[in-house]
């Protein structure tokens, strides 16, 4: 067996020729037996701190299990090891032995792509037709432009199908997608075409089925703080951290993927632990290769966008800004952002955070003060899976906002310096919703059915319980067909010509925006009328940069800036040529620092 270049502390790993390590942390439990399928049990050694281990001969695609025995019960309990890299049956089956080296890399000297160089593409693997189906997308996704492909999680959740959220095996690629080698050999063919690849990871619950850690390693979870989910994980305990990191480890070294996104890490209690997550990875993943490291965090906190730290937090703010201005809608969360939503579009754009402190309509205090981080800190979108999906109806914003102003501010998402994020079918405009979708059975298919109808009771389109019944059942297999990419309706004529213009404003991007924007710090951002805002950068060669987006129906006076570099509007090549920028349009120039007016501060 080769050498990896990376071994977990946890689960089963091979250390030598035919034999593995076996490693599982069980405080709670009194002694803990390995259970190989066709073979007699094994007992674990007691060591220190509550672990159980073991060396013995093993082979790889061993089925194994353990058994742990809590509070003096004579049979125990046969549970799967919670760093299995790969499942038999399910959450609640049994654990396969992986070799880490048994995939073979084609192109291994892959070192990634600089952060200023992100468009990325978010997918649900599943809904994109699995693994085969990315595949056969690469070729379009390269000559549309995009540079990194973000996987939706890939954990192994209940069911044959999920969202990803509702892991609970954080080590173990879903059966339904396929195996290790069979993911491996997806991320090698995303390399090949010169893209990268990132992975959503969820360290901040377990879902509600097939988690039995609670029942040999209660330390795990704390009583003392709840979330969303149920009880906080303890990531005060060092086991809990290590089981965390190694993880994220795994995917970046043994998988080779080029970065993470972790969500909601709002929900975990330790701000050190992901200082020290950050630290770790960076320094594990080492100076030949780039690492990206994508937060989302409704804390706001800047200080963990510093360098060296995490590279940039999704921008909740400016989406929630800007779905206001598009929509009109005021329910929800969005009601944080329907107060003075053009000052605060301005703020988003010249400062990455709208909430830098105040307080939320909940009279919480959020937010670190931001402007002083470069614009790349900020990954900016106007669709994602939780926007769409958090819909009652799962619907795209083509279903909502007027196709003008949506184009206006497409323009504004993917020539801004933030980095910018597409959701799949986005890039053509597509109408197909994207639902919330689980695979659960009995008893919790009904919860989580009706949890889902209760949770638009506030709205005023669903406070009618008649109503709520046509929100879609997360468990309907055809909730998952509906959610689905539909590979006939980006041939359709209005298709293609809305991917003409994704591939002609990212063009842009890569000629003027990319090649300077290390150093590129935002110089302006002002209100030019309702619904209108100015923002200027400086570029890395010195350049302004200026977007100027009008979403009202009136024109709105914009000082002039030269020739544009690209309206959004096709029917006029300089249409601010009055000083009037047009309703429902956005515009771009690119000038020499020298002589540009409205540009003030450094």
């Amino acid at each position: 067996m080769a050498d990896s270049v990376w071994s977990s502390f946890y689960g089963a790993s091979p250390t030598r020729e035919g034999r593995v390590r076996f490693r599982l942390w069980a405080p709670s439990a009194q002694r803990v037996a390995l259970e190989r399928e066709g073979q007699s049990s094994l007992p674990m050694e007691p060591t220190a701190d509550g672990h159980f281990e073991l060396e013995t001969e093993c082979l790889p695609n061993t089925v194994y299990r353990y058994r742990v025995f809590v509070d003096g019960d004579e049979d125990g309990l046969a549970v799967p090891d919670p760093a299995s890299k790969a499942l038999q049956g399910g959450v609640d089956g049994a654990s396969c032995v992986i070799d880490p080296d048994r995939y073979t890399w084609r192109h291994r000297e892959w070192a990634g792509r600089p952060w200023e160089e992100t468009i990325i593409y978010e997918v649900h693997l599943g809904a994109c037709g699995g693994i085969d189906g990315l595949r056969r997308r690469l070729p379009a996704l390269v000559e549309l432009g995009v540079t990194a492909i973000e996987l939706m999680p890939l954990a192994e959740c209940p069911g044959q199908r999920n969202w990803g959220y509702d892991g609970v095996q954080p080590y173990a690629v879903a059966s339904y997608y396929g195996t290790p080698e069979a993911l491996k050999a997806l991320i090698d063919d995303v390399h090949g075409h010169g893209l990268m690849i990132l992975l959503d990871v969820v360290y901040n619950h377990f879902g509600p089925d097939g988690n039995f850690l609670g029942h040999y390693a209660q330390p795990f979870f704390r009583e003392d703080l709840a979330t969303p989910w149920g009880d906080a994980i303890d990531f005060r305990r060092p086991q809990v951290r290590r089981f965390f990191i190694d993880n994220a480890l795994m995917w970046l070294l043994e998988y080779r993927f080029d970065g993470l996104r972790f969500d909601a890490v709002h929900a975990i209690s330790e701000r050190d632990f992901l200082v020290e997550l950050g630290h770790t990875l960076r320094e594990r993943v080492g100076p030949d290769r780039h690492c990206h490291l994508i937060l989302e965090n409704e804390h706001n906190q800047a200080s963990l966008l510093e360098p060296g730290l995490f590279d940039a937090q999704w921008a909740d703010d400016w989406h929630n800004t800007m779905h206001v201005l598009l929509t009109g809608e005021r329910e929800g969360y969005y009601a944080d952002f329907v107060e003075n939503a053009t000052e605060k579009l301005a703020t988003a754009v010249g400062e990455g955070f709208v909430y830098q402190g105040q307080r939320s309509r909940k009279g919480e205090a959020r937010g670190e003060s931001s402007g002083h981080l470069p614009p790349t800190a900020f990954v900016n979108f106007l669709q994602n899976h939780d926007q769409i999906g958090n819909r009652a109806l799962g619907d795209r914003l083509p279903h909502l906002a007027d196709p003008d102003a949506l184009d206006a501010a497409t323009l504004m998402l993917l020539l801004s310096p933030a980095i910018p994020l597409l959701f799949m079918g986005e890039e053509w405009g597509s109408t197909r919703p994207f639902l919330f979708f689980t695979d659960h059975r009995d008893a919790l298919a009904d919860a989580v059915r009706e949890g889902r109808r209760r949770e638009f009771a506030d709205f005023s389109a669903f406070e009618d319980p008649d109503q709520r019944e046509r929100v879609p059942d997360p468990n309907a297999q055809a909730t998952y067909e509906a959610s689905c990419l539909d590979e006939e309706e980006p041939r359709a004529p209005q298709h293609r010509h809305y991917q003409g213009r994704f591939r002609q404003w990212l063009a842009l991007r890569h000629r003027h925006v990319i090649p300077a924007l290390k150093d590129c710090r935002a110089v302006a951002a002002r209100v030019l009328g309702d619904k209108a805002v100015q923002g200027q950068w400086r570029l890395g060669d010195g350049q302004i940069l200026t977007i100027a987006i009008n979403l009202s129906a009136q024109p709105v006076a914009v000082g002039s800036s030269g020739t544009p570099l690209v309206c959004s509007r096709e029917d006029s090549s300089d249409p601010v040529a009055d000083g009037q920028l047009p309703a429902l349009t956005s515009v771009v120039w690119l000038q020499p620092s020298d002589g540009v007016s409205g540009v003030s501060g450094e």
